[in-house]
């Protein structure tokens, strides 16, 4: 199973219960619609904190590196690319292999 994780900052001006918000809340709508997906896990920080890099983290599950591809090639996955960009100032993907240790 391969496991996407986008590391994002808020855009600059956005405040982050606004952003907070819009990760737990708003942008999950986009991820539902991706095909393939296996499952999603959205993470903000608990609490503002400045000094952070990233106010937020998504979780992507796909069966495979292609799956991967195809769903953020669709439309549904160019509207949630999308989605993202207009709120963060910088995102990072990391595209993982996930091996659970206990």
């Amino acid at each position: 199973m391969i496991k996407v994780m986008s590391l994002m900052k808020r855009k600059e001006g956005m405040p982050f219960d606004e952003f907070r918000n819009w990760l737990l809340n708003e942008h999950v709508a986009f991820a539902r619609n991706l095909p393939g997906l296996r499952k999603y896990t959205a993470n903000a920080l608990v609490k503002e904190n400045p000094d952070a890099p990233y106010d937020g983290i998504t979780e992507l599950f796909f069966d495979s590196e292609a799956a991967m591809a195809e769903a953020f090639g669709t439309d549904a996955g160019k509207a949630a690319g999308g989605d993202a960009a207009s709120h963060c100032s910088n995102r990072f993907r990391m595209v993982c292999e996930e091996k659970l240790q206990f």
